[in-house]
This record gives structure tokens, C-alpha cells and sequence, in this order.
């Protein structure tokens, strides 16, 4: 990894020892392979799962939606924040705005199309339904998400659930990628505290883990895991892998643009919040509770 030595989590450098690389499962490997790969790991770390061109395409598309608005510097794809928002005077509603981004077509292509499609159904091993809610991620140098699992998120229906965390564009470690914590799969001390956690309903408990990942990291005798993603790249993990984002502190100033959505089997129940024309989202208040929505001169929380 040409970068881990400049591996940053919640303001502090992460010691060398303490970060590892994601493991490639990308290039042709068989599904039974693959099956093992993530009962072993908890994630797999596709490299060059989706085609790049339609990945740049969907950079340019939403990168172009913030230049209108005053927050990323022409040319679009490089990605690179002014500092600035005349978002909240020229879009009116906020969560309208980010929604339409959302919906764009270069990035549905992405997100729902066939190469992400085929994946997700190989890995369920069943045909499989894309959520129609995207969470749509634009990160500013500084912003972070702390370490968090996805279960109380997103199982009110059914318990077979993945993510798919997609980079539009290259994301070394410096812009702030997705980060695992390494085995936390079987943490089951800490899954069987959450078990009944829906994080809409039980609004008193946090989602968020109150140690910073180097704490974790150290006090579980584990490593935290990254990797330099590029444009092509997905990395899939279930409903109890611990994760969260390192910091972005790009040189540059550029920002950190990423998705996740989630795909499960197509005969699941569905949990009505992330379905259909108007999904309500985790919390019912639409596109409008993510931090997308926020423009990119606000600060950030774990949503």
C-alpha cells in the first residue's frame, strides 16, 4: 500500500503495525471461494469489479451537480472543494437537491446496474434487489464516520443484508476510504449488546462507538484495514462487520466521493424505508437526513 504510513483516524496517525490491506478477492475467483473468503474475513474487497468508465462517469455527474453550486472548483472529476456553498441559497429544499444527485443516471448505472448486480447475486447466491435509497458520501478534508456496524440500520426486515462500499474515482488513504476493523465479524461480545438496536426506534443509544479506531484497534488486539481504492473497485461486507472512514487529509483538498448501497436476496422481506419512489430513509425525513444533503462547508456526523 503506497500510502499506509499516512493512515490518520479521528486526528491521530495510525501506527504501521496496527494497519494492514484489505485482501484482494477480485479477479475471476469461484464463488465457493469466494463464500469462504467472507465467512473467513467478513468483507471482500473486490478490485475492479466495475467498469471504470462508468465510474468516472458517475464522478463527473455529481462533482458537476456541486461545481453549480459553488462547492467543487471546475473541472468537475478532479474533485476539488472551493471552500465555499451557495447550495442552501440556489436549491431551496436541501434533501430534494441531494436526492435528485442521487438519482443521477451515471451513478445508477453504478450502483444498480448489471456488473454490481451480478456481483451481489453471486455473493447471496440468489437473485438479489438493490435498495432503491442511496447513501451518497462527499467528504471534505476533515470529515470522518467513526466505527459502526450496519445492523441496526437496516435488518428491520431481514437479516440478510449486505453493503457494497463503491469509490467514485481513486481514493487513496490520504482522501479518507473505508477502513474495517479486522476479525470484527466475530466480535460477538459486541454483536450480542446490539442484537435488538434499531437505531430509528431506540433513539436514546448511539450508533457510533465511543473509542476511536486506534483505541479499538489496540484494546482488541487487531488490525485496521484499508487499501489504495480505485475507480473500479467495490468492497462488500455484511450487517456485523465494524467499519467506519479514516480521515480525509488530502494534500490536494480534494474530496472524498463514495457510495454504499445495499443489495439483499430478491424473496427478503423489505423494509419499506429504503424502497420505492420516495424512500423515507433510516429516520423518515427522506434524502434530507444524510450528511449529502448538508453542504460540504457543514460539519459532518456518522449519517
Amino acid at each position: 500500500m503506497s500510502e499506509v504510513s499516512q493512515g490518520r483516524a479521528q486526528d491521530r496517525a495510525i501506527p504501521g503495525a496496527l494497519l494492514g490491506e484489505l485482501r484482494d478477492s477480485g479477479g475471476g475467483i469461484d464463488s465457493a471461494e469466494l463464500g469462504y473468503r467472507m465467512q473467513a474475513d467478513g468483507y471482500l474487497f473486490l478490485r475492479g469489479a466495475l467498469p471504470p468508465e462508468a465510474v468516472a462517469a458517475a464522478r463527473a455527474e455529481v462533482f458537476q451537480r456541486l461545481v453549480e453550486v459553488g462547492e467543487i472548483r471546475p473541472p468537475a472529476p478532479a474533485g476539488i472543494a472551493t471552500g465555499e456553498s451557495r447550495r442552501a441559497e440556489t436549491v431551496g429544499d436541501l434533501g430534494a437537491f441531494w436526492k435528485s444527485v442521487s438519482e443521477g443516471p451515471a451513478l445508477r448505472r453504478v450502483t444498480h446496474g448489471e456488473p454490481l448486480r451480478a456481483a451481489m447475486a453471486g455473493i447471496a447466491g440468489a437473485p438479489v434487489r438493490p435498495h432503491d435509497y442511496l447513501f451518497l458520501r462527499a467528504g471534505v478534508v476533515g470529515r470522518a464516520t467513526g466505527a459502526h456496524f450496519d445492523h441496526p440500520f437496516f435488518t428491520r426486515a431481514t437479516e440478510k443484508v449486505w453493503t457494497a462500499w463503491i469509490p467514485l474515482g481513486d481514493v487513496p488513504v490520504t482522501d479518507g476510504p473505508l477502513v474495517i476493523v479486522e476479525g470484527s465479524h466475530r466480535f460477538t461480545d459486541l454483536h450480542d449488546g446490539m442484537r435488538d438496536f434499531d437505531v430509528a426506534r431506540d433513539t436514546y443509544r448511539k450508533a457510533l462507538f465511543p473509542e476511536d479506531f486506534v483505541t479499538l484497534a489496540e484494546r482488541r488486539g487487531t488490525r485496521l484495514l484499508t487499501a489504495d481504492f480505485r475507480a473500479g473497485d467495490v468492497c462488500v461486507f455484511g450487517m456485523w462487520t465494524l467499519h467506519g472512514s479514516l480521515d480525509n487529509h488530502s494534500p490536494l483538498g480534494r474530496v472524498r466521493l463514495s457510495c454504499d448501497v445495499r443489495y439483499q436476496p430478491a424473496a427478503e422481506p423489505l423494509d419499506e424505508r429504503y424502497f420505492g419512489p420516495n424512500p423515507g430513509g433510516t429516520t423518515g425525513a427522506g434524502y434530507g437526513e444524510l450528511n449529502g444533503a448538508k453542504p460540504l462547508t457543514q460539519p459532518w456526523h456518522i449519517r
